[in-house]
C-alpha cells in the first residue's frame, strides 16, 4: 500500500482505492473485458485482498481483485513502483505464485485436473514492467522447440503498460491507461469508475479500513524509525509515528491504541509520548 496519501487522495492507482471500486461486480466485468478485450461472463464473486497462506512457514499473499465467472479465474493487481526498481518487484515471479495459489483454491482432494478453470492473472502497471513500450505483454507456457505448439494448461499472465504510446491500442483501454495515470474522464467505463471513486471517497468505513491497515503497514514503522534515526534517540521513532496518525487524521485515542500496539508499551509510556508530540 503507498503510504504518502490521506484517504482522499486516492485515486484508482491505488490498491486500496482499486479493490473498493472493483467490488461492484459490474463494474469489475466491464474493466476485466476492457482490458482483456473479449466478453466475460457474470462474475459470481469478487473479493479484495484475498489473503493466501497454506502452511504456517509459508510466504503469504494477498490479491488485490480476486473473482471468477463460469469458465475462469483472475486476479487482477493495480502496480506502482513505489520507489522501486521494476526488477526488484519480481513480477514474473509472482504472477506464477499468484496462480499457483488459485489452482490450490480451486482443486478440492480427489478432484480431477480437467475442473481446474482457466486462469488469468493481470498486472495493471503504472510503469512499463519490460522496458519494450508495448502497450501489454500477453504470456503464455508454449514449447521452446516448436512455438506453434502450446502447453494449453489454461493459465495465461497479462501485464498493463499504462504508460505505453504505441498507436495500436484499442480506444477503450487507452481511455483507461489516461484514467489510471491522469484521473481524465473519457468514455462511459471511466466514468463509471470516476463516480465509484467519489463514492467511496465519502464511505467513513472504508476510511476507517485504509487508517487501520495504514497503521499494521510495514512502511509506516520504518518512516517513523527513520525519524528516530534522524533525531538521534530511541524515542523519535514514537514520535515519528504520532505524527504520522496525526497527518492521517487519527483522533487522540485511535493514536494511543496504534502506539501501543506497534511499540508493547505500557499506558503511562504512551501517554507520556502523546503529551509530547501530539
Amino acid at each position: 500500500m503507498q503510504m504518502t496519501k490521506r484517504y482522499e487522495e486516492l485515486t484508482i492507482a491505488d490498491d486500496f482505492m482499486f479493490g473498493k471500486v472493483m467490488e461492484d461486480k459490474e463494474l469489475c466485468r466491464k474493466v476485466l473485458e476492457c482490458l482483456l478485450e473479449k466478453p466475460v461472463g457474470r462474475l459470481e464473486d469478487v473479493q479484495t485482498q484475498r489473503e493466501f497462506r497454506y502452511t504456517s512457514e509459508g510466504k503469504p499473499i494477498r490479491l488485490d481483485v480476486y473473482t471468477r465467472d463460469r469458465k475462469r479465474i483472475y486476479d487482477a493487481e493495480m502496480q506502482n513502483l513505489n520507489h522501486q526498481s521494476p526488477e526488484s518487484l519480481e513480477l514474473p515471479r509472482r504472477s506464477r505464485f499468484y496462480q499457483s495459489s488459485m489452482d490450490m483454491d480451486h482443486l478440492n482432494k480427489g478432484n480431477s485436473y480437467r475442473e481446474l478453470p482457466e486462469g488469468r492473472v493481470l498486472f495493471i502497471c503504472t510503469f512499463d514492467p519490460f522496458g519494450l513500450g508495448y502497450a501489454k505483454y500477453s504470456f503464455q507456457n508454449l514449447c521452446t522447440e516448436d512455438k506453434k505448439l502450446y502447453l494449453e494448461d489454461g493459465t495465461e499472465k497479462i501485464f498493463y503498460n499504462c504508460v505505453s504510446d504505441a498507436e495500436d491500442i484499442p480506444e477503450n483501454l487507452r481511455e483507461l491507461y489516461e484514467y489510471i495515470k491522469t484521473g481524465k474522464v473519457g468514455g462511459n467505463l471511466t466514468r463509471r469508475i470516476a463516480q465509484a471513486v467519489e463514492r467511496a471517497r465519502r464511505n467513513e468505513v472504508w476510511r476507517s479500513e485504509y487508517m487501520k491497515e495504514l497503521l499494521h503497514d510495514e512502511d509506516v514503522r520504518e518512516e517513523g524509525r527513520a525519524e528516530g534515526r534522524a533525531e538521534g534517540r530511541a524515542e523519535g521513532e514514537v514520535k515519528g509515528t504520532i505524527r504520522i496518525c496525526k497527518d492521517f487524521g487519527l483522533s487522540f485515542e485511535e493514536t494511543v491504541t496504534r502506539v501501543r500496539e506497534m511499540f508493547q508499551l505500557p499506558d503511562n509510556e504512551v501517554q507520556r509520548d502523546m503529551k509530547l508530540y501530539w
